[in-house]
């Protein structure tokens, strides 16, 4: 059933009128959901020895987030094209404030993951809103530097969250793990109304079957790779729920083909830009998400401390952080394509060292952080260029093409911890991050699909098209 209007679904025009103003209240959006994602990863202990409940009970604090969290955001994208993405961004960060005070004071662990699941559904506007917001803001000449800052905060966020979350809960209780993420979307939220515009929402056609089907295998999606390495959960029945999601999903896309005006234009999403920005996002979350699990885990089992441990890890988000202002202003001077490509060299090296390193009986500790830091560049040089180049993709410049984009990009975190629960059951560290290699190899291979627009055009163009990854 497809609900019509009259007029079509025109993308809204870039605008070139950002601010810093106007893009820091962008990224405090980008904070909170980051530290909404990983902050209670420490604490986790803490709270189900708080309700006396099982490891498999508190997993589904995690799960029941992750699975709003990624299977909504084409969702949320849509939304936002419909009825102004500053209104859905502000109504994010009023709902992630309010679900954090309800997990905050929750009585019960069932309340508790109640809350965190809507948390997860308010999160899930926050990329494809700050993203498109960020494309109609900033023109290609000022996009990839906005870019960076974006990824900068996106790092900010996954190296200080597990520590912050473990310190305030050490400090003051786990229920003040909350507390901070609530002014901070405040502080947004009052940005947001001064500083950002109104977006123009339009009136569209919204294609309910594909809407649905997308998002229902999403979260199955989600919901099979988070049932790997479950206790009492057979692997059987992780692989049906997997097997049923990916016949949805395939029904979406086969709907979408014949839909007259479907919820997601399925031949947008292989255009070269877009295809190549997706899967080198893919990649670069995969060995994110792999990492941030496998490398702990090893290292505890050699005999390393949480704390020394924690302190290794730190230096791949660290970097991460660091150098993305700096990859920002780079691909304005040499192009997304090539920073993209080089970046995946990068990370694609770093796993094969890890795999190397880290398959040694006492893996040297100061080594692990070098690679783990040349990890954290390689991602760093990948988050830039792949962004900025889906939001310059015809399918970027919708609102569910940003959420497909992400939907990918998130996807791939959880295909990578899924993996590691894999590989250590089966296998060694080595072959963990042999695969993580062989993720990236694809991913690089995807950035030489196709040609842009712009390297056909004249001299005026060349300017615009350094931006373009």
């Amino acid at each position: 059933m497809t609900t019509r209007t009259d007029v079509p679904a025109a993308p809204v025009a870039e605008t070139d009128t950002g601010t810093p103003l106007a893009l820091s209240a962008l990224l405090a959006g980008t904070l909170v959901g980051t530290l909404s994602n990983n902050i209670l990863n420490v604490p986790l202990p803490q709270i189900l020895s708080h309700f006396d409940a099982s490891l498999e009970d508190g997993a589904l604090l995690a799960v029941g987030f992750l699975l709003t969290f990624a299977a909504s955001m084409p969702l949320a994208g849509y939304i936002g094209d419909r009825y102004g993405r500053r209104r859905v961004y502000c109504g994010a960060l009023l709902g992630t404030a309010i679900c954090a005070a309800g997990a905050a004071t929750a009585p019960t662990l069932e309340i508790l993951v109640a809350w965190r699941a809507l948390g997860g559904l308010a999160a899930a506007a926050f990329a494809p809103a700050v993203m498109g917001l960020i494309a109609w803001l900033f023109g290609a000449r000022r996009r990839a530097r906005a870019v960076g800052a974006w990824a900068t905060v996106n790092g900010l966020g996954q190296a200080i969250g597990p520590t912050l979350g473990g310190f305030v809960a050490g400090q003051w209780g786990w229920r003040w793990v909350f507390v901070p993420m609530i002014p901070i979307a405040l502080v947004g939220l009052a940005g947001t109304l001064r500083w950002i515009p109104v977006f123009p929402g339009r009136p569209m056609n919204l294609d309910v079957p594909g809407a649905v089907t997308l998002t229902a295998g999403s979260a199955g999606i989600v919901l099979g790779l988070s049932m790997f390495g479950q206790a009492g959960v057979p692997p059987s029945a992780a692989g049906i729920v997997l097997a049923v999601s990916v016949a949805v999903l395939v029904g979406f896309v086969v709907h979408c083909r014949r839909a007259t005006e479907p919820f997601v234009e399925v031949r947008l999403l292989v255009e070269s830009r877009f295809a190549r920005s997706a899967v080198a996002a893919f990649a670069q979350m995969f060995c994110l998400g792999a990492a941030l699990l496998a490398v702990p885990l090893r290292l505890h089992s050699t005999g390393a401390t949480t704390a020394t441990a924690g302190a290794i890890l730190f230096a791949l988000p660290a970097v991460m952080a660091a150098l993305a202002p700096l990859v920002g202003r780079t691909v304005d001077r040499v192009g997304g394509r090539r920073m993209l490509r080089a970046g995946l060299v990068i990370l694609l090296f770093g796993q094969i060292a890890l795999a190397v390193v880290l398959a040694a009986d006492r893996p040297r500790l100061w080594l692990v952080a070098a690679i783990l830091a040349v990890t954290g560049a390689g991602i760093a040089a990948v988050q830039t260029p792949a962004a900025a180049g889906s939001t310059r993709s015809p399918a970027g410049e919708r609102g569910t093409g940003l959420g497909m984009f992400n939907l990918v990009r998130f996807g791939g975190s959880a295909v990578g911890a899924a993996w590691v629960t894999v590989a250590f059951g089966t296998w060694t560290v080595g072959p963990l991050f042999v695969v993580c290699a062989v993720v990236v190899g694809a991913g690089l291979a995807a950035s030489f699909l196709g040609s842009d627009p712009e390297e056909h055009t004249g001299s005026e163009s060349r300017s615009t098209a350094l931006s373009d990854s």
